[in-house]
């Protein structure tokens, strides 16, 4: 086991709680407001508050592979400016990145959470209390580096991002998507040691981490150290200037977005259903659960995997229980269409 039960459990969770939060995102669609009609009929109309970042509705088998592709490319040109911006120690500008993206993200969740709360609230408030937290929030990860707000904020970050790529994806391009980047992942983390480099870029030099990430003492001897510290500190003593290693628990930020995408591209391609579309998400949620849970409890210490390969596999398997339970078990004949 890579590291012991308890932050296995502590990782395992955070994982879950992100993928039903983003459900919940999903489900709420906070890129859409119902507005009423002049004849008392309800319907969608754009948010103007996040208009501007609304992605396109494909309609055709056709649109979604040209949109793919698309999403494909820039994924690459957006790792090969990472790449270029660590090459040359442009700092401020990644740092400036991830507080734009956070902040945008966080906002994007916040909206969400609203429209799913009992009561209205009216719109002008609505953006300004969700723009009022996101930059907060981000404040206090980025700037102020707490955390409890990073691995708070990453709940609700990685839901904003895929309520973004939902709609643009069916059922064949999220699978390609999937057995894409687990391809790239083993690259970068078994044959390159990209994936390394990149983090602890980020954790050393940026101070920030796309991702959750959990300090843990490894040994009772550095434990006790950390507790001596402790009650030093709350006594008013002084100590002396020793630095303690402690380990890293992480968890990367891709391998939570992409599960919550395609559960997210589930729910939608089985809500025509007669019970919806929620159990084919889960199932896949809990597939990719079981597969990072078995990385985590079979991997070595001191060892590095790529995660999406295992978790890729658990949601394949969670699709193929969905295909099971609606067809033979259910006997839906399923009418998916466009999202196939």
């Amino acid at each position: 086991m890579k590291h012991n039960p308890k932050i296995t459990i502590i990782l395992l969770a955070m994982f879950l709680v992100t993928q039903l939060i983003g459900l919940a995102v999903i489900y709420a669609n906070p890129l859409k407001l119902e507005q009423e009609t002049v004849n008392g009929t309800v319907q969608e109309v754009s948010n103007p508050a996040l208009s501007w970042i609304e992605p396109p509705e494909p309609e055709t088998t056709q649109d979604f592979t040209n949109i793919f592709w698309q999403i494909l490319i820039a994924f690459i040109i957006a790792i090969s400016v990472l790449f270029l911006l660590m090459k040359f120690k442009i700092e401020i500008f990644l740092r400036v990145w991830f507080f734009v993206i956070v902040v945008i993200a966080l906002f994007i969740s916040i909206v969400a959470i609203e429209k799913l709360l009992p009561f209205v609230i009216p719109f002008n408030v609505a953006m300004i209390t969700a723009l009022v937290l996101a930059l907060t929030l981000t404040f206090f990860k980025i700037v102020r580096r707490n955390i409890i707000v990073h691995n708070f904020t990453e709940l609700l970050v990685y839901p904003g991002i895929a309520v973004i790529f939902v709609p643009i994806l069916n059922f064949y391009t999220a699978i390609l998507l999937l057995i894409l980047i687990s391809v790239y992942d083993m690259w970068a983390v078994w044959h390159s040691g990209v994936m390394q480099k990149m983090a602890k870029y980020q954790i050393k030099k940026l101070r920030i981490f796309s991702g959750f990430f959990v300090p843990y003492a490894g040994d009772e001897k550095t434990r006790k150290k950390i507790k001596e510290a402790r009650l030093a500190k709350k006594k008013g003593k002084k100590t002396k200037n020793e630095k303690i290693s402690v380990n890293l628990a992480i968890l990367g930020g891709g391998d939570v977005i992409f599960p919550l995408i395609t559960a997210g591209v589930m729910m939608r391609m089985f809500s025509n259903t007669p019970i919806g579309g929620l159990l084919a998400a889960i199932l896949v949620i809990l597939g990719a659960t079981a597969g990072l849970g078995y990385l985590f409890f079979f991997s070595e210490k001191k060892k590095f995997y790529p995660a999406m390969p295992f978790i890729t596999t658990g949601i394949l398997l969670g699709i193929f229980l969905t295909w099971l339970i609606y067809t033979q078990i259910l006997g839906f004949s399923l009418n998916i269409w466009p999202f196939v």
